[in-house]
């Protein structure tokens, strides 16, 4: 499933500026693009409040993708007998293909009043089921100051490289696998990610054109549910760069971020079923890591390592009332990784774009050689991911009214020893052509 992204012609309409004012190729931001959101959508001058925009002016974008895509995993598990449960099972693999279609968001943001932002992204999934993927207001410039902006409601984590506005759409390219990495061997850690929107509040604060910029969230410990579903603690997360200019190259930026929350390991239950927002024994995580994003003409990469980190509770799955089922040699997992994406942008209407993946993980939760329930071994290198996805986008209409990109993409992705029955390797591949527009 592709994750929504966000660009919104409305913005050029309003302003009555080009896309390419704040994209390099929608919807990946610009540095004027990023100062503007940074601002609260606003350009600082008497255009920015809706008292002075026309009646008819609505900040709306509809975004949608239809298109044909090709999925294929190797080594699914399958009953050897279809229909019938208890024939065992073997493993075959699976490949699909068809049009189909990507969804749809409903884009609105913009300012209710001076120094005063919102946005609001009602998204659906392919079968027309909404949830809010964001929606939030924020109080800009406070105390007259740049450096303190107050955002409250789910937003996306001022994350270093946004997965939100990349360039990739697929099932196995479409989200940086490193921001959702979690060792599979039954963790219980309920936090998505830190590519997930996260409800609560930020401070966040940046210097005039943005080449100094930190922002700080306290989160909801419920990876952006609604309704309150996991428990009642709270995670705080941080992110801190600086950019500067290197002569004939671009605008470099370099920065740190850290996330740090606490999860349950079980639930008061009524009837044996877990009561929602009854989270217990909650046990701790953290996320941290550093990045670089360089230029050089048309030609940009971005680099980014990550640490993670679960209590040995969260990693085994061990409830914190029932220390004694904890397995003996269990300990906390560890694991590291990093991505490479480079982008070249051969003209304003075509973009390439390419990205390798790798996460290893340092330490299992469970001792080497402890059975799985396949009856496979545990190993070392069990979880180990390569992904790598190329590709481009090439836009033959770009104006203040719409845009349109025609995109192909191939995507694969290994994983080490997660097949179901024979504890192999996993394979999984995606390719995918298709028309994203928005309006």
């Amino acid at each position: 499933m592709c994750s929504p992204v966000f660009a919104v012609p409305a913005f050029a309409r309003k302003y009555g500026l080009p896309c390419s004012a704040c994209h390099e190729a929608w919807p990946k931001l610009n540095n004027f693009g990023l100062v503007f959101r940074d601002n609260g959508y606003q350009l600082m001058n008497d255009r920015d409040a809706p008292i002075f925009q026309h009646p008819a002016y609505l900040p709306i974008s509809f975004r949608a993708t239809p298109q044909w895509h090709r999925e294929s995993t190797n080594r699914v598990a399958v009953d050897m007998v279809p229909g019938d449960a208890k024939s065992g099972q073997s493993e075959a693999k699976i490949t699909t293909s068809g049009f189909d279609l990507s969804g749809l968001d409903l884009w609105t943001a913009g300012t209710l009043a001076n120094n005063i932002s919102f946005q609001l992204l009602p998204s659906a999934d392919a079968t027309g089921a909404f949830h809010f993927e964001s929606a939030w207001i924020r109080f800009d410039n406070l105390f007259k100051s740049r450096w303190v902006n107050v955002k409250v409601g789910k937003h996306e984590l001022d994350t270093p490289i946004s997965e939100k506005r990349f360039l990739t759409l697929t099932s196995n390219g479409g989200f940086y696998h490193l921001y959702h990495s979690t060792p599979i061997a039954s963790d219980i850690n309920s936090f998505g990610g830190i590519g997930n929107n996260q409800l609560g509040a930020e401070l966040m604060g940046h210097s005039q054109n943005s080449y100094t910029r930190y922002a700080v969230s306290v989160l909801s410990s419920n990876d952006g549910q609604p309704g309150l579903p996991t428990n009642r603690t709270y995670d705080v997360y941080g992110n801190f760069s600086q950019a500067f200019e290197v002569p004939h190259l671009g605008v470099q930026r370099v920065g740190g971020f850290g996330y740090s929350g606490r999860s349950p390991t079980y639930y008061l239950t009524s009837g044996g079923q877990p009561i929602p927002g009854t989270g217990r024994g909650d046990q701790s995580f953290y996320r941290a890591g550093a990045y670089g994003i360089w230029y050089a003409g048309k030609f940009d990469v971005s680099t980014l390592y990550m640490h993670g980190k679960d209590n040995v509770l969260l990693g085994t799955g061990t409830p914190a009332n029932q220390l004694d089922t904890l397995p003996d040699g269990a300990q906390a997992p560890v694991w590291n990784g990093a991505f490479v994406e480079a982008h070249f942008t051969y003209s304003p209407q075509l973009v390439l774009v390419g990205r390798y993946e790798t996460i290893r993980v340092s330490q299992q939760a469970l001792p080497v050689g402890t059975e799985l329930s396949n009856g496979v071994a545990l190993t070392n290198n069990f979880g180990n991911t390569d992904a790598w996805v190329a590709g481009f986008r090439y836009y033959p209409i770009m104006t203040s009214r719409a845009g349109l990109a025609y995109h192909m993409e191939y995507a694969n992705v290994r994983t080490t020893g997660a097949a179901a029955v024979s504890g192999r390797d996993v394979r999984s591949s995606s390719v995918l052509l298709g028309f994203d527009f928005v309006f």
